[in-house]
This record gives structure tokens, C-alpha cells and sequence, in this order.
């Protein structure tokens, strides 16, 4: 897949950028975050020698021993699965944007590991919109008080939400759900506490990015339609 993945990131950045096009946006305030999770480290070379910088892990231990072969690039990576909080230590070495803290432990436990490294910790808070028990995230009357209590800790940024929609075959389906999100940092932007930024919307995915690029979604993570459909 490797020679192919140029030519997949260029289709794909030509989406993005119809997409934005369409709703009036700047395509470049939309950051494109490849997922790379169970992809060896040559394929994230070979999407970075086409102009990616972003990548997007799910597991921790994966990501470690990927983050150690490919240190010799300038990368950013993004942790964006379930993150439980006995793997915050490594998370916090191995990340600069964590997308996916759903809970004031996880929170807090982020920024004990963080403050011992000296490190500011940028995160989003996850949002659950749907209601499956399978799919993570602070429910939205939750999120306003874990933003109060992440306002207090020193070696965390809150930077935005984050939101995984259920899966339809039709990406209008998902479309209410980045709206949801959008609208819930729009009240929350309102009263938000000092040094809480929510400037970021973590949402949308090979099959749905251009809906959630029209609801003003600034992160996008894709991953089949750069790598192809894993194995």
C-alpha cells in the first residue's frame, strides 16, 4: 500500500479542501490527522514524505514502539482511543494532543504524570452524543463541570471536544451529531473558565469528514482513505 498512500493523501486533502470550499471555510483550518493505528512505521513515512505531519494512535503500546522507530521525523502525534488511567504515564511521554479524556480522574491523573515531567498536556474532552454504552465520552450535562475542575489543574490544556457519532452508511446520518457537538461548545465557549480554550473540533472520519468539515469540525481523523481498509 505504501505507493500508493501519496496519492490517497493528495485525494483525500482534495476533499478536504472541496469540503471547506463548499461551506465557506479556509481548508487551511482544518487539520488533517492520519490514523495509523495497526499500520507499520514505513506507511507513516510514506504519508509524511506526502506532507502529513499528524498521526492518530489507538493503543498505547502500539504507538510507543512506532513513536521509537519514526523519532527521527518531525511528527505530532494524536492519542484518540479509550485511554484508561493506569496507561496516563505513557500517554503523557508519548503525545501531544490527547483527544479522548472523558472523566475528572483521568483528568487529574494526566496532570500528576504530566507535572512530573515538567510537561503542559494538551487534551479534548470526548463527548458522548449517542448514548451507546460501547462509545466513550462525558455526556454533555457532564462536561461543564469537568471543564471547571480541568481549568484548575497546571499541567493540563483543554483545547476542544471531541465526539465519535454511531455509524451510518450514509454520512448524512452522523451530520446532527457534529451539529450537537458545534452547538455544545458554542454555549459552553460562552461561560468557559479562564485558560480553557475549546477553539478544536476533534470529528469525522473517512466516511463522514465532509459532514462534519460543513459543521465546523477542525480536526479530521482519517484513516482508510489514506491507508486502506486494514486486513
Amino acid at each position: 500500500m505504501s505507493a500508493e498512500i501519496p496519492e490517497c493523501v493528495s485525494a483525500v486533502r482534495a476533499r478536504i479542501d472541496a469540503a471547506a470550499r463548499a461551506c465557506g471555510r479556509d481548508p487551511a483550518a482544518i487539520r488533517l490527522v492520519a490514523v495509523s493505528k495497526t499500520r507499520p512505521p514505513q506507511d507513516v513515512a510514506s504519508a509524511h514524505e506526502a506532507g502529513l505531519t499528524d498521526f492518530g494512535e489507538n493503543y498505547v503500546q502500539e504507538a510507543k514502539e512506532k513513536i521509537a522507530a519514526l523519532r527521527h521525523l518531525p511528527l505530532r502525534w494524536h492519542f484518540i482511543g479509550h485511554l484508561q488511567t493506569n496507561k496516563a504515564r505513557f500517554a503523557v511521554r508519548l503525545f501531544d494532543l490527547i483527544h479522548t479524556v472523558d472523566s475528572v480522574r483521568l483528568a487529574r491523573e494526566l496532570d500528576r504524570v504530566a507535572g512530573r515531567i515538567s510537561k503542559v498536556q494538551e487534551v479534548l474532552i470526548q463527548v458522548s452524543l449517542s448514548g451507546e454504552e460501547t462509545k466513550s465520552g462525558a455526556f454533555p450535562e457532564e462536561v461543564p463541570a469537568l471543564l471547571r475542575e480541568a481549568a484548575l489543574l497546571p499541567h493540563l490544556r483543554v483545547c476542544g471536544l471531541m465526539t465519535l457519532p454511531p455509524y451510518f452508511d450514509d454520512p448524512r446520518g452522523a451530520r446532527p451529531y457534529f451539529a450537537r457537538l458545534r452547538e455544545l461548545r458554542d454555549r459552553l465557549q460562552q461561560e468557559a473558565p479562564q485558560g480553557v480554550s475549546l477553539a478544536e473540533l476533534s470529528m469525522g472520519m473517512t466516511g463522514d469528514f465532509e459532514a462534519a468539515i460543513a459543521e465546523g469540525a477542525t480536526i479530521v481523523r482519517i484513516g482508510t482513505a489514506i491507508f486502506g481498509r486494514r486486513g
